[in-house]
């Protein structure tokens, strides 16, 4: 296709023929020549919003982009109404591949009641692969509004479902035929669909219920990264239990095949939580069907300690994501 936007015939077919989600809210939606979304909210409540682009993988990417974002919503207790969307796309690509991309959009908007409200398509010769950006809108009552930065003292620390999910979708996806060669297909199939796993709207919902100080979407950096930025937000420190931080086997098989180190691995799925009763927060997850576990708890002053066994050992800044090392691995 020519570098430029999309000709406007390709925008209705590919793009807004896709999109079907509508929410009430919304005024004024996706649309030729609308520059802008309008979005009508009551006075009691807070307008919340997000923005997050999908640079780590092409598989899928429309369906993650869109979950990134509404995780993140989620994280702060808010309802994700809608989001913006910024295509940039290589001059390789075709009209088929951008409808593609719109579905995989399209179907997610539609499991989490979410609609696509406008955005930007264009071809540029300024990347090589496409780069998707979201900007997440979302809605939440003013006294039920949760930050990374509200967990105090004496909290336990709460992590769902396990660590290292959206990486070992990913790391399945784009190294599936190398994988096939060394481990059985059930397994390879199993971590490539970790990806149902990605979305923690529904946790959020019932954690904001159950009450909780903090929340944090585990995304790049991992577990370690989360904890980092949780605990300097919030002011605290943390003592956290290694061995009781939950992952599965099939991420710990993919790192180790990889040499790559599980706690520093995009997790997206799996949300930290902080609250005064951790293990009551635990069983309301649990009760909704979703894994949970108190990995720690949160302490007085700076230091934020793992502690393995009769070991221990400090938190270091958030480093480089483990998942960009997979690029750099023949296969």
């Amino acid at each position: 296709m020519e570098t430029g936007k999309i000709p406007e015939t390709v925008l209705k077919r590919a793009v807004f023929r896709q999109l079907h989600t509508r929410r009430p809210e919304v005024l004024v939606g996706a649309s030729v020549g609308e520059d802008c979304a309008a979005v009508q909210l009551a006075p009691d409540e807070v307008f919340v919003l997000s923005t997050d682009p999908v640079t780590g993988t092409e598989k899928d990417m429309g369906r993650l982009a869109v979950q990134i974002t509404a995780n993140d919503l989620a994280s702060a207790g808010a309802e994700p109404v809608g989001v913006l969307l910024t295509v940039l796309l290589p001059p390789s690509a075709d009209e088929p591949m951008i409808r593609m991309l719109m579905r995989e959009v399209e179907e997610v908007c539609e499991e989490l009641d979410i609609q696509a409200m406008g955005g930007h398509t264009e071809i540029t010769t300024a990347v090589n692969r496409p780069v998707l950006s979201v900007t997440g809108v979302g809605k939440v009552k003013k006294d039920c509004l949760v930050t990374t930065g509200g967990a105090r003292a004496g909290d336990d620390v709460v992590v769902t479902k396990w660590i290292g999910i959206e990486g070992t979708s990913i790391i399945a996806k784009e190294k599936e035929q190398e994988l096939l060669g060394r481990f059985p297909g059930t397994f390879v199939k199993e971590a490539r669909d970790f990806d149902r796993l990605i979305s923690v709207v529904p946790e959020a919902a019932v954690a904001v219920k159950s009450g909780v100080s903090a929340m944090h979407d585990v995304t790049e950096g991992g577990i370690y990264g989360a904890l980092w930025e949780l605990a300097e937000a919030s002011g605290i420190g943390l003592e956290i239990d290694l061995k009781a931080i939950p992952i599965r086997q099939e991420t710990v098989e993919l790192c180790e095949y990889y040499r790559l180190n599980p706690y520093q691995l995009i997790s997206s799925g799996c949300m930290l939580m902080t609250s005064a009763d951790g293990w009551r927060l635990v069983r309301d997850l649990e009760k909704a069907g979703i894994p949970a576990a108190v990995i720690g708890r949160c302490v007085e002053g700076k230091a934020k300690k793992i502690i393995n066994g009769g070991e221990e050992a400090y938190l270091e800044r958030p480093k480089t994501d483990e998942l960009y090392k997979i690029y750099h691995i023949k296969g």
